[in-house]
């Protein structure tokens, strides 16, 4: 009996299949207290990647275009903290929050600060996460913390200055056909050039260039008429034709017309105040005429790519003998109609009224100087900003010429004439150097000089052949002239829109690229 009791006893002391209860009971408390750790820290992990998501979402979304950070940042004078961007950071943050919870003591804090031209937001964020398994091992909270950091560029603030060559060759009609039609019925220098005039033939007022007795092809009043011409109706005009006495292969106005012109032609048909396109019967498309409808495309390309208010001024400065700095000066106001005569887009459109009259003081009459318009500009940049606000703004001056130099003078009005009517071209380092030296972009549109034929070499002193033989030399004179890159040329109305517009865009990225 008792050595059975003993066997029992040492059977109980051997047996360990019991230790497995105790071993498990001993190991349940870090075993739960790890489980329960993974859970709370993945739902820790999956709340801070929401308040990260949202910091993200606010850092970014407060430097949107058109929101308030960007549009404040824009309209201030210089560098510093915007603080309607960081109302706005807060509020983007918190909308994404919306439906995010198990979280406490939140704080959020949003900066936007804008430097020079660039602006830039951080949202920094901390949380606690109350916890539900690690309260065994007293942890009641994790924290959470994050910030997220974003970096824009603000659009550039960029004054555009158009020197807009307005003296007798830019009088050309503007393609071949429009010469045509032009030559076909113009009476203007007749005896010169019994093809028909092309060149300068605008000459309103009566003076020595258009004399019935020596030059006309028929009586016009001693007024040139090629201006006039080409602004009415060319079915009308031929209309008015009768046959000539003298002689009866050529025609002539009626004498009642001829003795009230210009004015009587414009009373008789009907008449438009320019010409934005060629081969109508309305008028004579001339070469400023395509200019001016290019600017004012321009103007539409400037609105659609304005992201602030005023971002984009643009002045008008024709030039002849001088610069005419007061014919439309810079303003923000480009999108005005063509057809209302106080906007800019009106003066645009209306470039070709501006031809050598002789009449005009603030334009000064004669030849084309064009070294007197750069060096005028120069003075008329009082200062060089780089872009980064409303009153820090970047200047860039665009150049728009037949490039042929010509420094002859007439006095205006009815005066003589002076100096030397032979072309020639600018000179690159004297004329455009004093500008770009500045920090200014000097932007040139080429619109290649017509070759004039036939020559008329007993006339004038021969100043065909002399523009002519220029011809060749302006190119390389003009692209000296223009910063690097920015030399353009532009042979049809088509092309001198899409050149300006190229110009402009240019200009957008240049400013961006430098600043």
């Amino acid at each position: 009996m008792s050595g059975g009791c003993f066997d029992l006893m040492g059977r109980f002391l051997r047996d360990r299949r019991g230790n497995i209860a105790v071993i498990f009971a001993l190991a349940a408390v870090p075993l739960l207290t790890a489980v329960g750790c993974a859970v709370d820290y993945t739902m820790a992990t999956q709340i801070k990647a929401k308040l990260q998501s949202a910091a993200d979402a606010a850092s970014v979304g407060a430097l949107a275009v058109g929101s308030p950070a960007y549009v404040a940042a824009g309209t201030m004078a210089g560098s510093g903290p915007v603080a309607a961007g960081v109302t706005d950071a807060s509020n983007i943050f918190y909308a994404n929050l919306r439906n995010v919870a198990d979280y406490t003591n939140l704080h959020v804090t949003p900066t936007v600060t804008k430097t020079n031209s660039n602006i830039t937001s951080q949202v920094t964020f901390s949380a606690d996460m109350p916890t539900t398994f690690v309260k065994l091992i007293g942890i009641n909270t994790i924290a959470l913390s994050g910030s997220s950091q974003s970096v824009g560029s603000l659009p550039m603030y960029l004054d555009f200055y158009l020197l807009l060559d307005v003296s007798g060759s830019m009088g050309l009609p503007s393609t071949p056909t429009e010469a045509q039609r032009m030559q076909a019925i113009n009476p203007d220098n007749f005896r010169q050039y019994p093809t028909g005039c092309t060149l300068a033939c605008h000459f309103s007022p009566q003076n020595s260039a258009c004399t019935d007795s020596g030059t006309q092809g028929y009586p016009t009043n001693n007024y040139c008429l090629g201006y006039a011409i080409s602004r009415v109706s060319q079915s009308g005009y031929t209309g008015l034709l009768q046959t000539n006495n003298n002689n009866p292969m050529r025609k002539q106005l009626p004498n009642n017309i001829v003795s009230g012109l210009p004015n009587s032609l414009y009373n008789n048909l009907p008449t438009v105040a320019n010409c934005p396109a060629t081969g109508t019967d309305n008028c004579i498309q001339l070469r400023l005429d395509a200019v001016g409808y290019a600017v004012n495309q321009l103007f539409i390309t400037a609105n659609n790519s304005e992201k602030l208010p005023q971002q984009f001024r643009i002045g008008l400065y024709p030039f002849i003998r001088y610069l005419y700095s007061n014919y439309f000066p810079l303003t923000s106001s480009i999108n005005g109609s063509s057809t209302n005569p106080s906007t800019i887009n009106y003066a645009a459109a209306n470039l070709a009224s501006l031809l050598d009259t002789n009449t005009n003081a603030n334009l000064g009459s004669g030849g084309t100087h064009i070294d007197t318009a750069l060096s005028s500009t120069n003075t008329l940049i009082s200062s060089v900003g780089n872009g980064s606000s409303y009153n820090n703004t970047l200047p860039y001056v665009f150049l728009i010429t037949d490039g042929a130099q010509d420094p002859q003078v007439k006095g205006v009005p009815n005066g003589g004439w002076s100096g030397s009517n032979h072309a020639t071209v600018i000179n690159p380092a004297t004329d455009c150097a004093p500008l770009k030296n500045r920090g200014i972009i000097v932007s040139v549109l080429y619109i290649p000089y017509q070759l004039i034929s036939p020559v008329n070499a007993s006339f004038a002193g021969d100043e065909d052949d002399y523009a002519n033989n220029n011809i060749p030399n302006i190119p390389a004179s003009l692209q000296g002239c223009a910063s690097p890159g920015f030399f353009y040329t532009a042979n049809t109305p088509a092309d001198i829109t899409a050149a300006l517009n190229a110009m402009f865009n240019h200009a957008l990225v240049n400013a961006h690229i430098t600043n």
